[in-house]
């Protein structure tokens, strides 16, 4: 019926129009450090079973086909794409980057831990290891006032040249945190993850222990959008939506044609 091919455009127009949404953010991000792309994923929506497969036709015969008739489409949820981004040199002795699997830990407002692998971190007034934001790195690690010479390893041991000792000083360790399914963490602002049910609880360890990440000192990871690959899904989610706004036009001129006959 016209009134129901209506609905499946209409719906067709909202589901492109989420996609196109997702892909906007994702080149919004294209500069935003450590940022993973995402992707729409579509399902069908409910089907209308007006005839089914293997139903009595007759007193001795079946129906060897089923008439079904769908319902549109819906957006069924959205993926986040892990890749890891490239790892670019910034010179900063406090910018760390996670080669591998990984999230850096970090506590936020209110005591919620938070997980991120943007690790542009700073050093606060009173010498503490904090993101941008202010927020402490977990597990903390104070620099005392005059250090130099701060270097980071690849296992994530922080230790620095302080006024009077000949030996550079361990100040602490940065652990990385690891998820069962890291594809369930729920994407917060400010380049922070958090943890769900389904994602499982965070597994800390040291870095490239386990499959964990190594840590590479004077990097930032750069965000895994591919231009590219975002205009051409961008294009073909304009043509999509295209057909469909020319899919209600049709069926409403049909409508039309229908009400000047009848």
């Amino acid at each position: 019926m016209p009134s129901s091919a209506l609905q499946v455009a209409r719906t067709g127009l909202e589901a492109q129009d989420t996609r196109m949404r997702v892909i906007a953010n994702n080149l919004a991000n294209v500069s935003t450090t450590a940022f993973k792309r995402d992707r729409a994923n579509f399902a069908t929506l409910a089907y209308q079973d007006a005839r089914v497969a293997g139903a009595q036709s007759s007193n001795e015969t079946t129906y060897a086909t089923g008439l079904n008739l769908g319902t549109g489409v819906g957006v069924q949820s959205t993926t986040r794409m892990e890749t890891q981004g490239s790892l670019q040199s910034t010179g900063n002795s406090l910018d760390v980057a996670l080669d591998g699997d990984g999230y850096f830990q970090v506590s936020l407002p209110g005591g919620q831990l938070g997980y991120t692998r943007a690790g542009n971190f700073t050093r606060s007034s009173d010498g503490q290891l904090v993101t941008s934001q202010g927020y402490i790195v977990q597990p903390p690690i104070a620099i005392p006032e005059g250090a130099t010479s701060i270097t980071i390893s690849e296992d994530g041991t922080v230790s620095a040249q302080l006024s009077g000792q000949s030996d550079p000083a361990q100040l602490g360790q940065l652990t990385v945190a690891t998820f069962t399914n890291p594809a369930a963490l729920q994407a917060a602002s400010d380049n922070f993850m958090l943890e769900t049910g389904a994602s499982g609880p965070a597994q800390l360890g040291i870095a490239g222990d386990q499959g964990r990440g190594h840590i590479k000192q004077g990097m930032l990871e750069s965000s895994n959008v591919n231009i590219v690959e975002e205009l051409v899904d961008m294009i073909e989610t304009q043509r999509a939506y295209e057909i469909n706004s020319k899919m209600i036009s049709a069926v409403d001129e049909m409508l039309k044609n229908a009400n000047q006959t009848l």
